[in-house]
């Protein structure tokens, strides 16, 4: 069993061509932020300056020909200068709603944690629910909504570490690194004579309904009783493991589950197999099991040997 439309393909592999051009040397992450992408899931990238988080994240949008937005998180930031806020107009004589940043397609919450927990807590039922409250009304986001946030990893004097409860609101945790040497050389070469290639190259190559029909298609990936039960026998292996503070909670249950579909689907198959599982356990594990990254991927592999995989 296949994906049925060939065409869905091409639009997921015209996505993957434009990140590969404004990201170089870096397809295993491009790949991740597909999945993540097509699973309707939030993506954390913990990594240092300048390495393309924030080229990464524009290219995104723009070849989804989706509205991008920034926010430089800030111990002074509000919770409103995320969200929104309503002002008065003098004229009408009633309250009007200006939307933030959160109003769009793609949004960068650039070093998330530096911003206060009550500003980042603004962002949790925008990441969980798809929409904001604002004095007492609900205001729906785009379908496809998407945040990207990014952390340093060596600065953490004024920083805030994100709760359990916001992390678990992420699909994956990605770090980028630095590009290789044949990569650097294709970008410095590119540079030569413009400002920024992948801007004037870049263009919207599927569209945002496409894409909200192409995530309700991985949705729709089907998976065996059989592979359900590896799936939660995985999980229920980290809420045992002495190494792990905080197990898999049934919502990260849900968010692997369906970046094992999305990887099956980019694949070009209908049914995901205990290898889609396996695949993206650590991007998935990496951002919920209350320790390091590093600890977290060498307890991610210890349960999927010690798991027996279905035949």
């Amino acid at each position: 069993m296949v994906v049925e439309d060939p065409s869905s393909l091409a639009s997921v592999q015209s996505i993957r061509e434009q990140l590969n051009l404004a990201l170089r040397g870096k397809g295993d992450a491009v790949e991740r932020v597909l999945q993540c992408l097509l699973a309707k899931g939030h993506l954390l990238i913990e990594d240092l300056p300048g390495l393309g988080k924030t080229t990464l994240a524009k290219a995104l949008a723009r070849a989804l020909g989706g509205m991008f937005s920034r926010v430089q998180c800030t111990p002074d930031l509000m919770p409103g200068d995320i969200t929104g806020f309503s002002v008065f107009n003098q004229k009408n004589r009633e309250f009007e709603f200006m939307p933030g940043p959160v109003f769009s397609d793609i949004l960068l919450a650039d070093e998330v944690n530096r911003t206060t927990p009550r500003t980042q807590s603004a962002l949790l039922e925008a990441m969980a629910e798809g929409q904001v409250s604002i004095d007492g009304k609900r205001h729906a986001l785009a379908p496809a909504f998407m945040v990207i946030a990014t952390q340093n990893p060596v600065e953490h004097h004024g920083t805030y570490p994100l709760p359990e409860a916001q992390l678990d609101r992420f699909a994956m945790r990605l770090s980028l690194g630095y590009p290789n040497p044949e990569a650097e050389a294709e970008m410095l070469l590119e540079r030569i004579g413009t400002t920024d290639p992948s801007t004037a190259k870049g263009r919207a190559s599927v569209g945002l309904e496409r894409l909200v029909a192409i995530q309700e298609e991985v949705a729709n990936v089907a998976m065996s009783r059989g592979v359900i039960d590896y799936l939660v026998s995985l999980a229920n292996a980290t809420r045992r493991h002495s190494g792990v503070r905080l197990g898999l909670s049934p919502r990260g249950l849900l968010i692997w589950q369906r970046v094992s579909q999305a990887r099956a689907y980019i694949k070009g198959r209908g049914f995901v197999t205990p290898d889609d599982i396996q695949d993206v356990a650590e991007s998935v594990l990496r951002v919920r099991l209350g320790c390091q990254a590093g600890v977290a991927d060498g307890i991610t592999q210890e349960l999927l040997r010690e798991v027996p995989v279905p035949a």
